[in-house]
């Protein structure tokens, strides 16, 4: 189909590549009607972005497992090992805020031609630092660089989904959409932590990485700019820039469409905050959770387990709830995350308590409700900051830049509060679950004081039934 939006007949609604029409726009005076539209390439596009989203995050974690194999291989200490992950989350923080930007200028595709370009130049920068004619330091660098540039590509892919979401899909499917992209990301992770030991030796393993990085190249050929006719009336604005939220969240000028209002900006924030702490929270339990778990007499494959169940539970629940938001509770993103995120709260407060021994019973069950509420609002978030912003570009780098800035402190934070060794029991993490879950408790508290009226959604509705009285009124002429 053309980009051009070519006129047509009132009651001609079978067209190629079109699963949907929607009225626009009415010209009495030339009889036209300029529909929304809906194409199936938007289907390709997803397909394309969770797959890059999936590969992409396999770089994190796939250290992690094989970090003693490096050490006798290539002669690193652990220190340096663990930081070949850490890379990643200090790159991805003013990465994200890049984003947006660059989104803004040069639309969804360019930016994700960027990040298949850093992602093919990490892979094999990584697999040429495992060359055993180099020095331990020549392998080391390569091999830190590769995950550098690698920690530039995650962020993207991760970051463009709402605004994909946003562009492509209908009010229809824009949360299912958005929770798809979601949870690539932490599929990814797992994928990498359990894949990496599996495929011989370190240098096999990083080779593995090399060639399913560079295999996921062409499907960013699925991705497309945008459609040639948008598919609801924020699908047809310009991108706004970071700088346009900021200005926003300051009360200044800025245009109609980006304005917020003082509730909106509250709001926005608590989001933020809540957003934060939750996915801080549990990427915290995914690294530390044997050394949670160890000390009180669980074994590695259990503490495994756990963190499984929590992401298992949480994807299947997300999967469930998603179209529901698009369907039956369109309107109750803000109610939803009211009900949920308090059990949430409750839920890692409990591991308090819960983290004892013969009680794995018990910790299944919290991981359980921990993956179900959690992961379920992951999209909810992420749609209720474009909801409160109009912006889903720097509103979904802002809320994954705060997700992963509380990463890192809960990390840091939480090996620091580590018991000694002459604790009963040794190297306890007591007072790290009292730190985790005492500051997810009080931020998910602040649930309550949120109005989050979800403004994007309200402007799609009417400009949509003002759009289709004018129609009427034109068609009655």
């Amino acid at each position: 189909m053309s980009d051009a939006k070519e006129p047509l007949e009132p009651a001609s609604f079978e067209m190629k590549g079109v699963e949907e029409l929607r009225i626009e726009d009415y010209n009495p005076a030339h009889s036209e009607v300029v529909a929304y539209r809906l194409y199936k390439q938007r289907f390709l596009g997803l397909i394309g972005l969770v797959l890059l989203n999936i590969i992409t995050a396999m770089s994190w974690p796939w250290f992690g497992p094989i970090s003693n194999n490096m050490v006798n291989e290539f002669g690193f200490t652990l220190d340096e090992v663990n930081w070949l992950g850490n890379i990643v989350a200090c790159v991805y923080l003013p990465t994200a805020l890049l984003i947006p930007t660059l989104v803004s200028r040069y639309g969804i595709r360019r930016c994700c031609d960027i990040g298949v370009g850093v992602l093919l130049l990490s892979a094999w920068l990584r697999y040429a630092g495992t060359a055993k004619s180099l020095s331990m330091q020549h392998s080391y660098a390569l091999i830190i660089i590769g995950q550098f540039f690698a920690a530039i590509a995650q962020p993207i892919f991760q970051i463009v989904g709402p605004k994909y979401s946003e562009t492509w899909f209908d009010l229809k499917g824009r949360t299912t959409a958005t929770m798809i992209v979601a949870i690539a990301n932490p599929v990814g992770g797992a994928i990498g932590q359990l894949l990496s030991p599996l495929v011989g030796d370190t240098r096999q393993s990083i080779l593995v990485l090399g060639i399913l990085s560079t295999a996921v190249i062409p499907f960013v050929l699925l991705i497309g700019r945008a459609p040639p006719t948008p598919p609801t009336y924020a699908g047809s604005k310009p991108s706004p820039s970071l700088p346009s939220l900021i200005r926003a969240m300051m009360g200044m000028k800025t245009s109609v469409d980006s304005h917020m209002t003082v509730r909106e900006r509250l709001d926005f924030m608590i989001v933020a905050l809540i957003f934060g702490t939750l996915v801080g929270g549990t990427n915290t339990f995914a690294i530390l959770s044997a050394q949670i778990m160890e000390p009180v007499g669980y074994t590695a494959d259990q503490s495994g387990f756990l963190g499984a169940c929590l992401l298992l539970t949480g994807i299947v629940a997300a999967i469930v709830t998603a179209p529901l938001f698009d369907r039956v509770f369109t309107h109750r993103l803000a109610f939803t995350a009211k009900i949920l995120v308090p059990v949430v709260g409750g839920a890692w407060l409990s591991l308090i308590w819960a983290v004892k021994p013969h009680n794995l019973g018990g910790l299944f069950a919290i991981m359980t409700i921990i993956g179900v509420c959690s992961v379920t609002m992951l999209p909810v978030g992420l749609e209720l900051g474009c909801e409160l912003t109009r912006n889903a570009n720097a509103s979904s780098a802002v809320l994954w830049f705060a997700g992963n800035l509380f990463g890192v402190i809960f990390v840091l934070s939480e090996g620091a509060l580590r018991a000694g060794p002459t604790a009963n029991p040794p190297l306890n993490m007591h007072r790290a679950l009292i730190f985790n879950g005492t500051i997810i408790m009080i931020s998910a508290s602040l649930i309550f004081l949120i109005h989050g009226r979800q403004v994007r959604k309200e402007r799609d509705e009417q400009k949509l039934q003002s759009l289709l009285q004018t129609a009427g009124r034109g068609e009655e002429t």
